[in-house]
């Protein structure tokens, strides 16, 4: 049985998601379907403290590019990505969506406490509303009924409980977003090509399996706990999966230095002698998503303070991890205050062993960061090991 060490199974890792392809001066749509196909999904998250999570992890990899790429893969044809729950909520390739469908059913058959209360026949007039709409957002159907603030969230309107139920079965889909990044439903016929609507549905075993393989050619190297995270499967159908895929060639156990549990290394995966990447990541980065992982890969113990109360945050409120070359540095805390037009650096920490050269190539890289986000300046507070060092 082959067996990595770290270092080497951190440059596999990397090279699956992309950090070895070559920065183009100006990324075009083909730069983009490159970049998707490496890391499999983006997800989708609502926080907009500095960006948008899923237009991070494209400028981590692709460097400075135009927005409106993604916005065309998504919303207008031919459509390339689609959003659904696919690792959590994410932009996935259109082609996903019918191995989705034993998702898809899985929600409609155990509405869960989040849609249990939903009427059938309102079901039913809100796809008709949309359908005879056209892509509507919740509140364009809402009622007025007023929305009460309980906990730590905002009640549902009825109208929005189905239009999300519809949403996780597969009745709807999402045909974008508005300015307030309200999602905008509509019928899957008006969002997903022909070709992938009359797509035949695959076995729940033959899904799995193309997750499965879909999770370990991004990953590169990967235990099944890591594989099963990708794409948020259930870990009975994730055994035999990989089994399958063992026994086809596709995926090679190995052992990876220091982990205890087994690992399988994809087929098509490169092993680097070296990987040259600089890029801050966003939190809801593949490379970091999953905390376990990302802890073994780089000796690096990460976690999202966003809901943390100011008081007990030890690195800060939006920290991303700073890679450069195979490694993880530094971490930084981050915020676009658009307004004044200026990137606040709120806070910057090396990490133990960084490089003599960290500030300097984090600085370089803020700068690239600053002028992609149309930010004329960029605001240091004194605060971590680094921040003194960094200059602009």
């Amino acid at each position: 049985m082959q067996s990595l060490s770290r270092r080497q199974a951190r440059r596999v890792a990397l090279a699956a998601q992309g950090f070895r392809d070559p920065r183009h001066t100006t990324p075009t749509m083909r730069t983009f379907s490159r970049t998707l196909a490496r890391t499999g999904v983006l997800q989708v998250d609502s926080v907009n403290v500095l960006q948008r999570a899923h237009y991070m992890p494209l400028f981590s990899r692709m460097g400075a590019y135009d927005t409106e790429l993604l916005r065309r893969a998504a919303e207008k044809r031919p459509r390339r990505i689609v959003e659904y729950w696919a690792h959590v909520q994410a932009f996935m390739p259109v082609d996903l969506w019918p191995v989705m469908r034993h998702r898809m059913d899985h929600y409609r058959e155990r509405r869960g406490k989040w849609w249990s209360g939903v009427d059938q026949d309102l079901l039913a007039s809100v796809r008709a509303e949309v359908a005879a709409r056209g892509a509507s957002t919740a509140r364009d159907l809402d009622d007025g009924t007023p929305r009460r603030k309980d906990h730590w969230g905002w009640n549902w309107s009825e109208a929005r409980k189905a239009l999300d139920f519809l949403y996780m079965c597969g009745d709807l889909a999402i045909a974008g977003r508005n300015s307030q990044f309200e999602v905008r439903y509509d019928v899957p016929e008006r969002v997903l090509p022909a070709a992938v609507l009359d797509a035949p549905t695959p076995t729940v075993e033959d899904a799995t399996r193309e997750l499965v393989r879909r999770a370990a050619a991004s990953h590169g190297v990967a235990t099944a706990k890591c594989l099963r995270d990708y794409y948020r499967m259930h870990n009975d159908h994730v055994k035999p999966a990989i089994q399958s895929l063992v026994d086809a060639g596709e995926l090679e156990p190995v052992t990876i230095e220091g982990w205890t549990r087994p690992a399988y290394l994809h087929r098509d995966a490169r092993l680097p002698r070296r990987v040259d990447a600089r890029a801050v990541l966003s939190p809801f980065d593949p490379v970091v998503w999953e905390r376990e992982r990302t802890e073994r890969l780089f000796d690096f113990h990460y976690r999202i303070e966003i809901y943390t109360p100011p008081e007990k945050r030890v690195h800060g409120y939006y920290v991303l991890p700073f890679l450069l070359g195979d490694e993880i540095v530094a971490r930084v805390d981050l915020k676009a205050d658009r307004p004044s037009g200026t990137l606040l650096v709120k806070a910057a920490y090396a990490e133990p062993g960084a490089p003599e050269e960290t500030a300097e190539e984090l600085a370089d890289e803020l700068k690239a960061l600053a002028a992609w986000l149309d930010l004329s300046g960029i605001s240091v507070t004194d605060r971590g090991d680094l921040a003194p060092l960094l200059r602009f």
